[in-house]
């Protein structure tokens, strides 16, 4: 019995049917949505940067509203290889989950030396940091321009990345799926079931032997290198890197996007990203002026009446539903 289990069960990594219905819906959107690819991808792309957040906030309560501070440098990684020559989508992706990864690890230091206020604070200003060294690095960045001219070479030497979609939607739904079953495996881990401990109770867990820092600097440097993985993606998919990788909206959005979903859950991120920003372009074909108006008024009933999200709120049903079936039982 190890002290980082302490006796304690570990999650099953049995994929249940629901999780096999899910990717495969994910793939029949991309054959009988072919006018939705291009939304598609970029949905993809906001499950995976909400995934990453949902590693620090849902497993370890590290609130963070500087977040893409991260996914922007990925994005700029990524981009500025491509606009300098270099446009292999793979080892693009390696290099900037490596740069954000480097990021992460750099400032955890501050992380976890505070707590919630402190983090949220501290979170902020990096993000804030990030954004103004790449607008005052105008040269190199393009500044507010951003920048263009991020020409990309055909996935695996076959697959152009067209205005289509098509290349776009299947790579980042393939870049998901295994970015996704390596957090399964995390989260399931001896790993997870310490940062599950952290988030439950900090000041326990040093008396099992478990070092609340190193588990913290470990996820938080993790979840920064899979933000910069899904920055990368959207720089290598649009051929373009705006300034606004590194913007406050950004990391609002993804929040947003996470607390629709449920945090701690792993498919919250993914189901809160769709249902965001298919919303988004509903309500802003509906009205261009209006649509934040419907879009809070949901997070409103979201946090009133469903504070755990949409799978949080599923799971406390199905909890419910299975305590009246066993007292009926008897």
């Amino acid at each position: 019995m190890t002290p980082l289990t302490g006796g304690a069960r570990l999650p099953s990594t049995r994929w249940r049917r629901t999780e096999v219905v899910f990717w495969l819906a994910l793939v029949a959107v991309y054959f009988l949505l072919p006018g939705y690819r291009t939304l598609g991808s970029q949905v993809l792309i906001a499950g995976l940067f909400a995934l990453s957040l949902d590693l620090i906030l849902g497993y370890a309560r590290i609130v963070s509203l500087g977040h893409a501070a991260f996914f922007g440098v990925g994005a700029y990684t990524a981009g500025l290889l491509a606009h300098h020559g270099w446009g292999e989508p793979i080892s693009g992706l390696v290099l900037a989950a490596l740069a954000a990864a480097v990021l992460g690890f750099a400032t955890s230091v501050l992380i976890v030396r505070g707590q919630d206020l402190t983090r949220l604070i501290i979170t902020l200003g990096v993000g804030l940091l990030c954004y103004e060294i790449a607008n005052r690095a105008a040269p190199i960045t393009g500044g507010v321009d951003g920048l263009s001219d991020v020409t990309m070479w055909k996935l695996f030497g076959l697959f152009n990345f067209g205005i289509d979609g098509r290349t776009a939607y299947l790579y980042s739904l393939g870049v998901l799926f295994t970015v996704f079953c390596f957090a399964r495996l995390i989260v399931n881990s001896p790993f997870g079931l310490a940062l599950r401990g952290v988030r439950e109770g900090e000041r326990r867990m040093p008396a099992l032997g478990i070092s609340v820092s190193r588990q913290l600097v470990a996820v938080y440097t993790l979840a920064a290198g899979i933000a910069g993985i899904a920055g990368a993606l959207l720089a290598q998919t649009t051929q373009f890197v705006g300034l606004d990788v590194l913007g406050f909206n950004r990391s609002a959005e993804i929040l947003i996007m996470l607390v629709l979903g449920g945090a701690g859950y792993l498919y919250g991120g993914l189901l809160g990203a769709a249902i965001f920003m298919i919303l988004q372009d509903r309500l802003a074909n509906l009205s261009a002026a209006y649509w934040q108006f419907w879009l809070g008024a949901l997070l409103v009933v979201i946090v009133l009446f469903a504070r755990g999200g949409v799978l949080g709120e599923l799971s406390a049903w199905r909890a419910r539903h299975v305590a009246r079936g066993a007292r009926g039982g008897r």
